[in-house]
This record gives structure tokens, C-alpha cells and sequence, in this order.
């Protein structure tokens, strides 16, 4: 090896550093450790450079780890100096010099462009930039002849490729852009051409015309449209964990190669931001809540969010969340950054061994679009007396491009461990072959993207938009309040008027804390107002998860199954069972070691429940088989209003039931116009009265009047609550 590193991300200093890690029991020691035991056993399989194969399948999955253990095994021959991890990548790329251009393009087409190895040329997006980071650990090692076969049949082919035929996707604003400027520009520094690097900064339009400026596309354009000045990726968490990872590390090779940028700066520290806003949407158990095209799997153990951890502790400082984070993950970035992260929890740890626990991110509300004016993301977080984490998750911001989901005011709940209020999540079974080789199947769009498939309210069985991503990417939320300071009632509250043509709707969700109740007590107000005088039906939904313990209504169960509907994903739910309702509904189901019980009711008085199960019109069985429940009432205008309880304990190992009633007893509507709501809620002990502004335009002051039959009720700003015991 020579003397002087000249890989992309390490310098000599750097690798030295690395090098003392070997063998210590540290974040980084024990992560070099596991990094060499699993690139040993792969090497150990052979060199295998496939052909085409079906997304998912073994060539697709073959290419995936060839390129993810070259990048592994580079850092490794510059930290460990054994000899055999250079002679890997030198020989596998080699093997894909030889072949990469006798490969057609794919056979098999997607809905994005094919590339020569992959069905996307997203896949060969990723394939250049972990290769190209590994050549640029071992170029030293390769000889002359060597270099100049893999640059000009396997690096400049692709280059040309990402940049001539697929520009368009190239200057995309996007994830897959955001993948494609990150490869294009590492791999350009990496073969010491460096005007693929301002390419990729700049965007070709601007690169074309000389100008060393942010354009319409580029790296700079990607962090400026995509993330908005909170830091929310406007695809949801799902894929805000899979683009970060090219902008982080394209970000660090940026800080050293083009420090004019001040990347870490730039635009108010947006990448930081982003980092934070992509840690502080977590659930309590690390996973990310389902928002728009998501699986109900992925959370902070990502690779690319160990990535952003590690980067964000060396650019912008640590704390103890980030330092709870590198506990759950127990892996760092075989960095310089990974190793500033490493130190720190090592000094954490002997300091204070039993002061590192869980992350515990505060209540946030997070903007949406490029300057913040796009609505928001709600995310509330409170505890109860056993410091069990309760999160309510609420989306009043926009579509979220071709993954989006059309829920807007859709909710999830959170609480012991568990996903409560359900979010479904994609119509996808990830790398899953037989199943349209991984992709998004076509339930995706008939059900998942759905409003009924969602915890919202439906109008009279369509979809909000239409289902028009053109109509859905011109209209947004609009945040009311966003209210977390007093320890007794936290909520948020937000508008969607635009959303279904000729209705107004609101919604506001609170978390309170009652003395006589175990937990905080969800409420949610639902308002929906229409234009016209005609009568309208709404579709109350809730997804969850369990079994239904009791209810306080009759209800038919159906021995001949039927859909709910015809079409915007009715068609998809089997109608199991119905009963009509007068007053409030109660439904109380287990989940696993705790019971909920849900109490509904709307404006409208009578209304009907009706338990459904997705799997209708679903031949190929590619949809989950999930239970809801459906509060339907009619009428020009309703508001709704439910509390859902969490109380309780079942252990079916001992027999042991606890509280499986609950206290709460009934929820009433007593007015609703457009300058409030009044809602009364009763419990064993008490009857509480809560009030909510229905104003846009008020504020922390503003009064609010609305008088019932005799009795006036007035409080001043967003929302009142008053507790009468009995």
C-alpha cells in the first residue's frame, strides 16, 4: 500500500486512527469485527458476476452483495492492510469490466429505465456508488493495465450511460436522483475525472453552461426541494431512510473535495436537520411510523440511518439521544465520523455506565415543502406513570410525489411497544420473487393508497383527489395549532379543505392525562362540512390489530361474505359483520397484553358499524389479512368524536385479567359550528367537557362563544378542558 490514502472518504490521518480500533472492544473494534467476520464468509463463496434475473431474485440479490462487500472490504484493506480485501475488489471488478458490456440491457422492464445488470437503473445507481468507493481504496493496489481496463469498460460506460442516455433521470428530483448524483460524482473523483463531480453538484443544465452555481437539478437542488427547512423528506420516513444514506455520504465526500460548498451549512444546516427530523419521527421501538409507501419493518437500524448517526455526531454535535441511538444500533459508520461517535460513547460509558438509555425525542411538528409552507407532520410523544412512551402521529402536509399516500389527516397510535391506530403501509413484498418480483403489486394503488385503507374519513366511498396524483401534488394541509407544553393535555389540530371537491374538514387530536384513568386518553374530533345541501355519506375508519373483546350494540355477523364497495379500495373489504348504533358505539379488542376500548359517535346521532377484512377481489392473495372497524353516519355535515382507552393487563400464560373494562363511559357531541366544537366525555369519576376552536385564523387569545339551548360555553384560544367530578 503507499504511504498516502487517496481514497474518496479517508485520508491517511484517518485510517491510522481506524487502524488502532482492531481488536478493541469499542462501537468501532467490535463493528470492524463483525464487518470482517461477514466479508470473510462471503469471500469464501467465490466471484460470481450473473446475469439477468428478476428483481429480487438470486442475480438481482448477487449483484446487491458483490457491490455492498467491495464496499466493505476497501475499508478494510486500508484499515486492517490485509492484502486479500484489495485482491477481492480488484479481481470482482475486473470480472465486471470483462462482462458489463457484453450484458444487454435488462430483460426484464419496469415502470423506471432498465440498466445492464439491474431491472431499474436505480439498482445500478447504487452499484456505482459503493464500487466506485471501494476502487477508490484499492486503485493503489491495482496496477496500471488493471485500472485502465475496469475505468474504460466498466466506470465510464456507466458514467456515460447515467449522464447521456438517462439524463432525465439523472436531473430528476427525487430519491433516485438523489442516488444518481451521489454515484455519478463519487465515481468521477474516483477515476480523476472531476467535471462528473460538478455535474452532479451543479445539475447538467448548469454544468453545460459553466455555471458552478445551484441549478434545477444537482445534489444542491435535491437537499433545497426535497427536505423542507424542518428536515422532513416529503416521501415519509420509509424512504427518507433510503435517501439519506447517498446524501449523507456524497455530503461527507463534498466537505473534503469541494469545501467551498460549506455543505454542512448550507441551506440553514439542512442536512442536519434532516438527520434529527429522520431520528425524531421514530417510533418508541426505533421503527418508523408507515407514512405513504412504507413497510411496517424498517427503523433506526438501517444502515443508512447508522450512516447519518455517525455523520451528524461528527459534523453537529452529540447528545445523549444520539448516543442512545448508537446504543440500539451497536454498530457505528466504519468512518472518521463512526469513530468520533465510538469515542464518545466509550467516554459516556465509563463515565456514567448506567446513564445511557433509551432516545427520548421530544414532541415536534415538522413543515413540509421546499420553504416550510406545505403543511406539516405532527408527531406527539407523551408518558405515562410507568415511562411507557405514547405516540400520536398525524399527517396535514402534502402528497409525498409517486409514493404518496392520499390520507390526508390520516392518524396512528402508538403505545406499549405496539402500533395501536394501524398505518397499512405499501402493497409490496419486498425482494419477494414470485410476488411481481418484489415490486409494488397493483393492490398498492386499488387499496393502499386508498383513503378508506387508512384511519380517516372516507366521503361517500371515494378517494381525497380522486386519486389524482396531479390534483393531490397541488393542494396541502393547513396547520391550526400544534399545542405540547401542558403536561395534561397535548394535541394538534389542522384543515384539509381542498381535498374532496366541496367539503371542508378538520381535524383535531388530543392526548389527555386523567387522574382516575392509567394512561393518556386519545381524542379525536373529526369535522366535515359540506358545500351543497345534499346528504353525504362518512366513512369513520379504524385499522388495528387483536381480537374484539365486547361491544355495546348488536351486530349480524354475515354467513355470505360481500365487499363493503365497488371501487377506491371498498372493493378489496369483505363486510363481516354490521349493526346499527344510537348514540355512541364502544368496540374493545386485545392486542396482545392490553386492552383498548374505542367510543364513537357522531353529530349525526344514528349511525352503523361495520367490521370489514381486507382480502376481497385479492386472487393472488397479495394483500395482508387485516381487521377494521367503520363508524358510518350520513348527513350534510358531521363531526365526529371518539376517545379510544388504554388500560389494562392480560397474561394468558398465568390466567391473569386486569381492568378489562375500562373507565370510560360514554363520549357526547353537544355543538359544532364554525366557530368551535363542544364535546362531553364521561368516565366512572368524572364528566369532562372539552372545548376546540374551529377558527383558522385564531390564535392564543382569541374568545370563543357558543351557546346550546340555555347554556353558553366560552374559553379563550385553541381548546378548553374542564373536569366535574360526579
Amino acid at each position: 500500500m503507499k504511504n498516502e490514502v487517496s481514497a474518496v472518504l479517508l485520508n491517511t490521518a484517518e485510517v491510522k486512527a481506524l487502524q488502532k480500533e482492531v481488536g478493541r472492544d469499542s462501537l468501532m473494534g467490535n463493528t470492524i469485527a463483525t464487518i470482517k467476520k461477514d466479508v470473510d464468509a462471503f469471500m469464501t463463496l467465490g466471484y460470481d458476476v450473473p446475469g439477468h434475473g428478476e428483481a429480487g431474485g438470486y442475480e438481482h440479490n448477487r449483484h446487491k452483495q458483490n457491490y455492498n462487500f467491495m464496499n466493505l472490504a476497501g475499508r478494510l484493506y486500508l484499515v486492517t492492510k490485509e492484502e486479500k480485501y484489495a485482491r477481492f475488489v480488484a479481481e470482482l471488478l475486473t470480472i465486471y469490466a470483462d462482462k458489463y458490456l457484453q450484458f444487454d440491457f435488462h430483460i426484464q422492464k419496469n415502470t423506471n429505465p432498465t440498466g445492464r445488470l439491474f431491472h431499474q437503473i436505480l439498482n445500478e445507481h447504487m452499484w456505482l456508488m459503493y464500487s466506485s468507493l471501494a476502487y477508490s481504496c484499492v486503485k493503489g493496489f491495482m496496477s496500471l493495465t488493471e485500472r485502465n481496463h475496469v475505468e474504460s469498460n466498466l466506470f465510464l460506460p456507466m458514467l456515460d450511460m447515467f449522464t447521456v442516455k438517462y439524463g432525465h433521470d439523472f436531473d430528476r428530483i427525487h430519491n433516485h436522483g438523489m442516488w444518481a448524483v451521489a454515484a455519478v460524482g463519487i465515481c468521477g473523483l474516483a477515476i480523476d475525472k472531476r467535471e462528473y463531480l460538478e455535474m452532479a453538484v451543479f445539475g447538467l443544465d448548469n454544468f453545460n453552461a459553466g455555471k458552478k452555481e445551484m441549478g434545477e437539478c444537482g445534489f444542491l437542488a435535491q437537499i433545497s426541494k426535497l427536505f423542507a427547512p424542518s428536515g422532513y423528506y416529503m416521501e415519509g420516513p420509509y424512504y427518507h431512510r433510503f435517501a439519506i444514506r447517498p446524501l449523507c455520504v456524497f455530503a461527507e465526500v463534498l466537505h473534503r473535495h469541494m469545501p467551498e460548498l460549506d455543505i454542512y451549512n448550507f441551506k440553514d444546516k439542512v442536512i442536519g436537520n434532516t438527520v434529527q427530523t429522520l431520528l425524531a419521527t421514530a417510533y418508541p421501538n426505533g421503527e418508523f411510523p408507515a407514512l405513504n409507501d412504507s413497510s411496517h419493518t424498517m427503523g433506526i437500524t438501517d444502515m443508512g440511518v447508522q450512516v447519518a448517526v455517525s455523520l451528524y455526531s461528527k459534523h453537529y454535535g452529540l447528545d445523549d439521544n444520539l448516543l442512545g441511538m448508537a446504543k440500539i444500533q451497536n454498530q457505528v459508520w466504519m468512518h472518521a465520523c463512526g469513530l468520533e461517535l465510538s469515542r464518545a460513547f466509550e467516554k459516556a460509558q465509563n463515565e456514567r455506565p448506567d446513564d445511557i438509555g433509551l432516545p427520548f425525542f421530544p414532541s415536534v411538528e415538522l413543515n413540509e415543502g421546499p420553504a416550510g409552507h406545505n403543511g406539516a407532520q405532527g408527531f406527539i410523544r407523551m408518558q405515562d406513570e410507568t415511562k411507557d412512551v405514547f405516540q400520536l402521529v398525524m399527517n396535514y402536509g402534502q402528497h409525498g410525489m409517486d409514493h404518496g399516500h392520499f390520507d390526508t389527516l390520516g392518524i396512528s397510535y402508538f403505545n406499549r411497544g405496539q402500533e395501536v391506530l394501524r398505518e397499512y403501509g405499501f402493497c409490496r413484498w419486498v425482494n419477494v420473487e414470485p410476488k411481481f418480483g418484489g415490486r409494488y403489486l397493483d393492490e398498492n394503488k386499488s387499496y393502499a393508497r386508498q383513503t378508506i385503507a387508512h384511519n380517516a374519513v372516507t366521503i361517500d366511498e371515494k378517494c381525497q383527489n380522486n386519486f389524482s396524483i396531479d390534483e393531490a401534488d397541488t393542494v396541502h394541509g393547513l396547520p391550526h395549532f400544534f399545542k405540547v407544553e401542558d403536561a395534561k393535555v397535548n394535541g394538534m389540530s389542522a384543515f384539509a379543505n381542498d381535498h374532496y371537491q366541496d367539503f371542508d374538514m378538520q381535524r383535531s387530536v388530543f392526548m389527555l392525562k386523567l387522574d382516575e384513568l392509567e394512561a393518556p386518553l386519545l381524542l379525536d374530533l373529526y369535522r366535515l362540512t359540506a358545500e351543497d345541501n345534499k346528504t353525504h355519506q362518512f366513512d369513520y375508519s379504524h385499522q388495528y390489530q387483536g381480537q374484539i373483546v365486547r361491544t355495546n350494540f348488536d351486530y349480524q355477523a354475515h354467513q355470505e361474505l360481500d365487499t363493503l364497495g365497488d371501487n377506491f379500495g371498498y372493493q378489496h373489504l369483505w363486510n363481516v359483520a354490521s349493526g346499527e348504533v344510537k348514540g355512541s358505539a364502544l368496540v374493545s379488542w386485545l392486542q396482545n397484553n392490553t386492552y383498548y376500548t374505542w367510543l364513537g359517535t357522531s353529530s349525526n346521532n344514528d349511525g352503523e358499524v361495520i367490521f370489514t377484512r381486507t382480502g376481497a377481489n385479492d386472487p393472488s392473495f397479495n394483500l395482508r389479512s387485516e381487521p377494521a372497524f367503520i363508524l358510518r353516519a350520513k348527513g350534510q355535515s358531521s363531526l365526529f368524536a371518539s376517545v379510544l382507552e388504554t388500560h389494562g393487563y392480560f397474561n394468558e400464560e398465568f390466567e391473569q385479567s386486569v381492568n378489562a373494562r375500562g373507565q370510560v363511559q360514554d363520549v357526547r357531541v353537544i355543538a359544532h359550528n364554525e366557530v368551535g366544537s363542544v364535546i362531553q366525555i364521561e368516565t366512572q369519576q368524572s364528566v369532562v367537557t372539552f372545548m376546540v376552536s374551529n377558527q383558522l385564523a385564531a390564535t392564543d387569545t382569541t374568545v370563543h362563544q357558543i351557546s346550546v339551548d340555555d347554556k353558553t360555553y366560552q374559553w379563550n384560544g385553541f381548546y378548553s378542558l374542564e373536569v366535574q367530578v360526579k
